[in-house]
């Protein structure tokens, strides 16, 4: 139906029928044959519009006979003008060969159809088979969403196309490739965040450039894990709540589950000289991993000498002061804000952004909103209920066990650092360290880094190290448990503390942040923050090269300075040479880090094989 949106079909009563307008940049063809389309699929149980910014009132003559052709009634009143009144109105917008989304709050999708002038029946033809899967999807998703109302709400239910309208992707699809790019999320956040850009932006083209990055931008700002809080940003653009809890889900599932495995064989066999070996061949491999870290951020990061004295600063602060890690963070964010307001001219990156953007629009335009409105409403039910979920396991196991237990302390522990590991595992892992090494008594100080060198063979975020620290510590002080049960019930306690507060923070704060897109004060402290972690990661690869290269350190303190330093006869030259192995693998052949990690973990058993001591 081409007419107004309250008429419908004869024979057909669409009183509660969801509104569907169809959107055409140019002309109206397509958007008349997907109105047609959508009507003989749903005969009564929808009105449908077609509408064009500039439409001809009597359609082209080839083009009506092209629709004839093609065996698609010609609308029975030419498509109407393009009002904000006419989609507003609407339930449902699916503009159709169009860069940009109309600037209401209604749900939108975009569907990219053949380009071919609708002037021949040959081109019709062509049009309508594009249109007409995509009209049955739809059509599909409408009936779906109409049967499950009408079994909650009765049979003279209204219908809404609200529901299938998040789903900017099929549910399914979407599932499918987050799984997939689960499985590749090696190498650390950039690794992570480069796989999502190659798939979600360059190939598949789900999101636009520009948005991608205002996305990452703010998770670059939150606490936790930022390529797992952008997989949340991202599946919530798409397909709504539940696309984000999927898209998050199955970012950590596959890593969850092998770094449990390497924890349980790290202390069962850990005191073995194989494992010793491989232990001694991979942790020197994160030292060059760390430093790689070290400068892909600072090229990203550092476009000014201001921004340089920044991440100075940072690293000045924790590696000699001691300064607690959240105190950097937030001085940081605050300097930010502060050279935004007074030298804007600081802030800016070198070059473009990288946003050029070639091949046909993305599904989400950049300039497109959500359609989910920010309320309180919605913002107290995602509090209360992401508040209960995350810490009710936490409160059962300290009924269960006592406040004083490893389960109890660790689940306090990283309940905690889950609100302070801004920057992700890098900038947060020397702080960690520190904690369970001398606090806590978790791990010896080399066992944090042969934590990470496991963290670095697994997929998901690399902060999943600290499963391992809690399986190890649960192990050694299991309270009145068996220590297997411990273990167990410990990690999987420090990961759900660890990651459930990235979906509050995402499906709390994505739509407000969404209607800040292009706010100079946040960018500001965004780039305060990104800044310090330069220094953040440089100090943690100070922390890892100590401990990794030497076997006995000393501690000295002038006054507010606190250093530790390294006794230089306790080198252990086998560290020492496959780290610079290591360093030219990553920096001169530009391995990769699952390759590096392969071929240093066979000289560290290599070594061990003809006598060399390792440990």
């Amino acid at each position: 139906m081409s007419g107004a949106p309250g008429s419908g079909p004869a024979g057909g009563s669409t009183v509660n029928a969801p509104r569907v307008l169809f959107v055409c940049e140019h002309g109206s063809a397509r958007s008349a044959m997907a109105a047609a389309l959508l009507r003989e699929e749903l005969a009564g149980d929808v009105r449908v519009t077609s509408a064009g910014h500039d439409p001809d009132p009597a359609m082209s003559p080839l083009a009506m006979a092209a629709l004839a052709s093609a065996g698609i009634a010609p609308p029975e009143e030419p498509p109407t003008a393009l009002t904000d009144a006419l989609a507003r109105d609407a339930d449902l917008v699916v503009s159709i060969n169009r860069s940009e989304s109309l600037p209401v709050d209604v749900p939108q999708r975009s569907w990219n159809v053949s380009p071919t002038p609708v002037q021949t029946p040959e081109a019709a033809q062509e049009v309508r088979d594009e249109l007409a899967a995509l009209v049955r999807e739809l059509a599909e998703e409408l009936r779906a969403e109409h049967h499950r109302r009408s079994a909650v709400d009765g049979p003279h239910a209204v219908s809404s196309a609200t529901a299938p309208a998040r789903d900017l992707v099929p549910f399914g699809e979407a599932v499918r490739a987050w799984f997939l790019i689960s499985l590749q999320t090696f190498g650390g956040p950039a690794g992570q965040i480069a796989v999502m850009q190659r798939t979600l932006v360059d190939e598949k083209r789900w999101i636009g450039q520009q948005r991608f990055l205002h996305a990452l931008n703010y998770c670059m700002l939150l606490p936790g894990p930022e390529a797992q809080q952008l997989a949340i940003y991202t599946g919530w653009l798409l397909n709504g709540t539940r696309g984000g809890l999927a898209a998050g889900t199955l970012f950590v599932i596959p890593g969850v589950v092998a770094l449990l495995a390497l924890s349980a064989i790290y202390v069962a066999y850990g005191t073995t000289t194989a494992v010793t070996a491989l232990f001694a061949g991979l942790a020197p491999a994160v030292l060059a991993i760390v430093a790689q870290a070290v400068v892909r951020v600072a090229k990203r990061a550092l476009a000014h000498p201001a921004l340089v004295c920044l991440a100075v600063a940072a690293f000045l602060a924790l590696a000699l002061f001691s300064v607690p890690f959240p105190v950097v963070i937030v001085a940081a964010a605050l300097v930010g804000w502060l050279l935004g307001r007074l030298a804007p001219h600081t802030l800016r990156s070198r070059g473009g952004n990288g946003s050029g953007d070639s091949g046909p629009p993305p599904l989400i335009p950049d300039d497109a909103l959500h359609a989910e409105r920010p309320t309180g409403r919605r913002a107290v039910k995602v509090l209360a209920i992401g508040l209960l979920l995350w810490l009710a396991p936490l409160a059962m196991v300290a009924l269960l066990s006592s406040r004083d237990s490893a389960l109890t302390q660790q689940g306090l522990f990283f309940s905690g650092t889950a609100l302070v590991t801004f920057g992700g595992a890098y900038a947060v892992l020397a702080y960690v360290a520190q904690r369970a090494v001398e606090v806590y008594g978790w791990l010896a100080p080399g066992e944090m880094v042969r934590g990470l060198a496991l963290a670095e063979t697994t997929p998901g975020p690399l902060i999943m190290v600290v499963q391992f620290v809690a399986f190890v510590g649960a192990y050694r002080d299991p309270g009145g448990l068996n220590p297997w049960v411990a273990a167990f019930v410990g990690a999987l306690l420090t990961t759900w503390v660890t990651f459930v507060p990235c979906f509050i923070f995402i499906l709390l704060g994505a739509p407000y942040v969404e209607r800040l897109r292009g706010n100079d004060a946040l960018s500001a402290a965004m780039a305060g923050i990104t800044a310090a972690v330069v220094g953040v990661i440089a100090n943690l690869a100070v922390y890892f090269a100590v401990h990794t290269l030497f076997e006995r350190t000393t501690e000295y303190h002038w006054g507010p300075v606190h250093l530790d330093l390294p006794q230089l006869d306790s080198i252990r030259p086998v560290a020492l040479v496959i780290a610079a192995a290591a360093a030219v693998m990553i920096f001169r052949a530009r391995w990769s880090v699952l390759r590096t990690l392969g071929v240093c973990a066979l000289l560290g058993l290599g070594a061990a094989a003809i006598g060399i001591p390792v440990s």
